[in-house]
């Protein structure tokens, strides 16, 4: 009886144990939000434009059935031709992110990260640090079939009552062999605030 006891009290211990009581630090006035939610804190490119267009194109691209055998895909850094500071490289990766996830394609080493994969390929077979049957074997990379490239533009407009901002990504998939664009699609935001 006593046995019993004492292994049920360690159990309430051990479960009291990891709940999460820890203390919350920081200020009063900040707190978590749905990352999902609708952000107009300003007209200016944000989370919700993010989530939108890596939503739309993934859609697009994975419903063309272009896509068919999971092809390799190399994305290219979209070029940012608003006049504001928008990190591309965030749109790009929601995209890749969510076809990976989906099994529609895969990725080669995209053309910021082909150096890095080259430097990794020289240090496991020139530095002769590592064990002859671990090193990655160099003439094995797969070659992309395909690649992704695209530009966000904005149209800005102003009034003494209103800034109206104008969005527009395009994105397009390349056939690298015969380069023809096989799909190609565009999203488009407007945001207005009145002043």
């Amino acid at each position: 009886m006593f046995t019993r006891f004492s292994f049920l009290a360690v159990v309430a211990l051990l479960a009291s144990g990891c709940a999460n009581n820890s203390p919350v630090l920081g200020g009063k006035n900040i707190g978590y939000g749905d990352s999902k939610a609708v952000e107009l804190v300003t007209n200016e490119f944000g989370s919700t434009d993010l989530q939108m267009i890596a939503e739309s194109m993934t859609r697009s691209l994975a419903q063309s059935g272009i896509l068919q055998g999971r092809p390799v895909v190399q994305v290219y850094d979209v070029k940012n031709k608003t006049s504001e500071y928008i990190d591309t490289r965030e749109i790009t990766t929601s995209i890749k992110t969510q076809l990976m996830k989906s099994g529609t394609a895969r990725f080669a080493s995209d053309n910021t990260a082909m150096q890095s994969q080259v430097d990794q390929l020289k240090l496991q077979n020139q530095s002769g640090l590592y064990k002859k049957g671990t090193v990655a074997k160099t003439g094995n990379m797969v070659a992309a079939k395909y690649r992704l490239e695209g530009s966000i533009s904005s149209i800005v407009k102003r009034s003494s009552d209103y800034k109206d901002v104008f969005y527009k990504f395009s994105l397009q998939l390349i056939d690298v062999e015969s380069g023809l664009a096989e799909w190609m699609d565009e999203k488009e935001i407007r945001k207005t605030t009145e002043r």
